[in-house]
């Protein structure tokens, strides 16, 4: 195409962040074009998954009732692994399951693909199965695509290609990323009868659970996740690969040994494994993300961006994707030129609240890093409850010295006090 046939916008990836961008700016009559290098939208992802629903609902209120979701999460667990034991935090609350609720578990590929449809009814265009090789740049300014020997021209080019973000390098946003900055996911998708699920998970139908696990990376810095979806479960891990490698560990060994353990593999006995990949997670949070997002013609959003959080507790993604996608479409939408459109994006990003989300969980990441997280404190853990519970007979120890002896068995009160420091520190 001529630089006079040129879109309003063209976005590279089709995941959540680049479809909702492409929903926003199209319903709005803006000229979209979106390429996706895999054979359709959501055929690349990997994610968890979980979707907390008031992003969908700033994308447009009611949205969430369409979507192919799977199950309203109320149950929020997290649990730590012993050796040849569990101890799992259990929290219930059904405000979450409420008109719109809190979250839900999600299958990316129908919700990507879904997403995407939802665009293409708006009038976006979507190129399936390209990859985009290089960014046009003239004068300094981005003003288009090239993918094999064609070209396609934008006002603006809004990346939104994963955590590692060619466009972004391409742009000079950002550098290749280091294994220090990423963690390897790995997950499956494991088939179980609905009723199965919500027997061996306490649930009702509709009800769903999310499960943060330590204690399963085999000491290497990461955890495990398990979401339950209406007639299957998602399980995965995410660790740093550089740990891995100094222990000499194999990503297949690691996730089989999850999946095996004793307090794991009665969640998914009986199951089929439907699908299976693995994918890399930006892990550095705030820390993680470009000192700058744009230049001019061009807009980095979603994973992109190194808009993810992990703080233990909850693993965010998707929505964080949507929020930023709905930033970049009101800055085109907003700013009196191309030029202007990445001052208006990170006001939006202000305005949407996800700058400030994540600036807040800026030290997680350091708190996640802290070594005896995975591989001391759960088994200390597990260690502690064995001896508040078993019964054998004989007069038992006295508690507080027992439990102390405990500890100091797994940690110096030194390095405990550093831990406890650092945590504090970093929250």
């Amino acid at each position: 195409m001529s630089e006079e046939e040129k879109f309003d916008a063209i976005i590279v990836g089709a995941g959540p962040a680049g479809s909702a961008c492409a929903y926003l700016l199209a319903k709005e009559g803006k000229s979209v074009l979106v390429i996706e290098r895999g054979v359709s939208a959501g055929s690349k992802n990997v994610t968890g998954g979980r979707l907390y629903t008031y992003a969908l609902e700033l994308l447009e209120p009611g949205l969430h009732a369409e979507a192919p979701l799977q199950r309203k999460v109320v149950r929020e667990q997290i649990m730590m692994l012993g050796e040849q034991s569990g101890t799992t935090i259990d929290y219930v609350d059904y405000t979450y399951n409420g008109e719109v609720p809190q979250s839900y578990t999600v299958l990316r590929a129908p919700f990507d693909e879904w997403l995407a449809g939802k665009a293409e009814a708006q009038g976006a265009m979507f190129a399936a199965g390209i990859r985009v090789d290089e960014l046009i740049i003239q004068d300094g300014k981005v003003v288009g695509v090239k993918a094999g020997e064609d070209e396609m021209f934008a006002d603006i080019v809004i990346a939104a290609d994963g955590v590692n973000s060619f466009m972004a390098q391409k742009a000079g946003l950002r550098n290749d990323i280091t294994a220090h900055e990423v963690g390897v996911g790995v997950k499956e998708i494991i088939e179980l009868p609905p009723e199965v699920i919500q027997q061996r998970f306490n649930l009702a139908p509709e009800e769903g659970a999310a499960r943060l696990v330590l204690g399963c990376t085999e000491g290497t810095t990461g955890g495990g996740f398990l979401y339950t979806n209406q007639d299957s479960i998602s399980l995965g891990v995410i660790f740093a690969p550089e740990g891995a490698a100094k222990r000499g560990k194999k990503i297949h060994e690691i996730f089989q040994d999850f999946k095996m353990h004793p307090a794991i593999y009665p969640l998914i006995e009986g199951g089929t494994t439907v699908e299976y990949g693995a994918h890399l997670v930006s892990e550095r949070g705030w820390k993680g993300v470009p000192a700058k997002l744009y230049r001019d013609g061009f807009v980095a959003i979603g994973d992109a961006a190194g808009f993810v959080l992990n703080t233990g507790t909850i693993i965010r993604g998707i929505d964080l994707a949507i929020v930023s996608g709905i930033a970049a479409a009101r800055a085109v939408l907003n700013a009196a030129d191309s030029a202007g459109v990445g001052p208006v994006y990170m006001q939006e990003l202000e305005n949407l609240n996800l700058i400030p989300t994540m600036k807040q969980f800026a030290g997680f990441p350091d708190i996640i890093d802290i070594p005896r997280i995975p591989a001391v404190y759960p088994a200390m853990a597990s260690e502690i409850m064995n001896f508040m519970f078993k019964i054998d007979g004989q007069v038992p120890a006295k508690m507080t010295k027992e439990i102390l002896g405990i500890v100091k068995k797994h940690v110096s009160y030194g390095e405990l006090l550093a831990d406890g420091w650092k945590g504090v520190r970093n929250i």
